[in-house]
């Protein structure tokens, strides 16, 4: 009897592939916006010390260590006709779009500065709990609808391709539009207000882009999954937990994944300071930098793509890593005036950066069915969900330490929205945590990539064992 057919197994159109990528528009501006400018807002705007504010976003993530695998384990289990992903997504985008703006007021709370200033970091801490729920909320069945549309090894490095294109031209567009408005208006707390506002609406409507475009196909898998696992009851939340974590490539692959974005986040989060302190330059210019990191990501995604499937995804991590580590030492020796030789350089970590969003999401997939191999369910929500959980804490962990780092140097806050003279130390400190530690951060992800397991040929095994699984339950087989 021939193989049948599986909606999994066919090759996704190109709509298909657009209108999953327009998924991660709205999280992408969002998270940018979050690690460009957040901190140097709480500094520099509602003037908040350096380790008061890199603290903020560390505290509401103690709520997110229970929220989203939570979040996870209840859309693996949700049930519907729209699937199990795209409920969330519905429902939460509004939410999700009106929290992100809330961050950027700065309501005055009392007129004792002292209370006020406490008033304030209660606020945003709430604000940030709620904005990072819905965070999860939109954004962890999103990524969880990767297997869902292909199982084909190749075919999700192209899916995932067109994601992250979608995504570093969410954080291009945000910067873009920061530009504009920081050019237009002068007034500090109207910059922010403005920008916040815009891209508030822009986060929102893409997320409804996604689930209609996407709608077709993940109800065909919807259907496949019931047929194959009718008779399977949900394992407990505990046990899943110890699963997930005896799953040895998924923690290869969340370990890559931290130190990727540990180092993104901290050099997204330190090169405001780098520019506007050490380099001398102004708030335009640092927004340039970093649009050159982004455009160059966007292209390099594609070329990179092309040549995993020519030599695999371990080799094209440690290609890009390696050009990102060269640029991360040059910033650090990097003087003022040498102005070309910074743009230069963001273009060459550029390179890098596009293999840190590349490489471990297309890992993911490949982790996930080695595991229903082990358990025979599909459990993609709780994988996504410690994935999505350590995007959010590598932000977090980043801005803290570059918070903590910045205060214990001396830097200096203001309420003006401009930068103000830095001791010594503290101009050290920026050029550290631009060169040095984020590269021995990125030395340690080039460890754990060299000793993940998955191959395209261990990968072909894993689909092969599953199809004939899948056979023998098929109905008149």
């Amino acid at each position: 009897m021939s193989q049948p057919v599986l909606p999994t197994s066919r090759q996704l159109s190109f709509n298909t592939k657009l209108a999953y990528g327009a998924g991660d528009l709205g999280p992408a501006i969002t998270a940018n916006i979050l690690g460009v400018f957040l901190l140097l807002f709480f500094t520099n705007v509602a003037g908040l010390g350096a380790g008061l504010a890199g603290s903020i976003l560390l505290v509401s993530k103690v709520w997110d260590a229970i929220n989203d695998p939570i979040i996870g384990m209840l859309s693996d289990r949700t049930q519907s006709r729209w699937g199990r992903r795209h409920p969330w997504m519905l429902f939460g985008a509004i939410p999700f779009g009106v929290f992100f703006f809330l961050q950027w007021l700065v309501p005055q709370f009392s007129s004792d500065p002292a209370t006020n200033r406490w008033s304030l970091v209660a606020y945003y801490v709430a604000i940030a709990i709620l904005f990072n729920t819905f965070y999860t909320i939109v954004n962890l069945p999103y990524t969880a609808l990767t297997p869902e549309l292909t199982q084909d090894y190749d075919e999700r490095t192209s899916l995932n391709s067109f994601r992250f294109a979608f995504s570093i031209s969410g954080s291009i567009l945000s910067l873009i539009l920061a530009f504009g408005i920081f050019g237009v208006i002068k007034d500090p707390n109207q910059q922010y207000l403005v920008l916040g506002g815009i891209c508030a609406i822009l986060s929102v409507l893409p997320l409804y882009w996604c689930v209609w475009g996407t709608r077709q196909r993940v109800q065909e898998t919807e259907r496949e999954r019931l047929a194959s696992h009718s008779d399977e009851a949900p394992l407990p939340y505990l046990q899943q937990l110890k699963i997930v974590f005896a799953n040895r490539p998924f923690l290869y692959v969340i370990g890559i994944y931290l130190c990727s974005w540990l180092a993104v986040q901290n050099t997204v989060a330190i090169i405001p300071y780098f520019v506007l302190d050490w380099m001398g330059l102004s708030n335009q210019t640092f927004t340039k930098v970093v649009i050159a990191v982004q455009v160059t990501a966007l292209v390099m995604l594609f070329v990179w793509s092309q040549v995993s499937q020519q030599i695999g995804k371990k080799a094209v991590y440690f290609m890009g890593m390696g050009l990102w580590i060269i640029a991360e030492i040059g910033l650090f020796f990097l003087q003022p005036g040498q102005i070309g030789w910074m743009y230069g350089l963001a273009v060459l970590a550029g390179f890098g950066v596009s293999t840190a969003y590349l490489i471990p999401w297309s890992m993911m997939p490949d982790v996930i069915e080695l595991d229903e191999l082990n358990t025979g369910q599909r459990r993609e929500g709780i994988f996504y969900g410690f994935m999505v959980l350590l995007q959010k804490v590598a932000l977090a962990i980043g801005l803290f330490l570059v918070g903590q780092a910045l205060n214990w140097a001396g830097y200096v806050p203001s309420t003006s929205g401009q930068p103000v003279p830095q001791p010594e130390m503290a101009l050290l400190t920026i050029r550290l945590l631009i060169g040095p530690i984020p590269t021995v951060i990125l030395l340690v992800g080039l460890v754990l990539a060299y000793f993940y397991p998955i191959t395209r040929e261990v990968h072909a095994e894993i689909l092969l064992k599953l199809r004939e699984r899948q056979n023998k339950l098929a109905p008149g087989e």
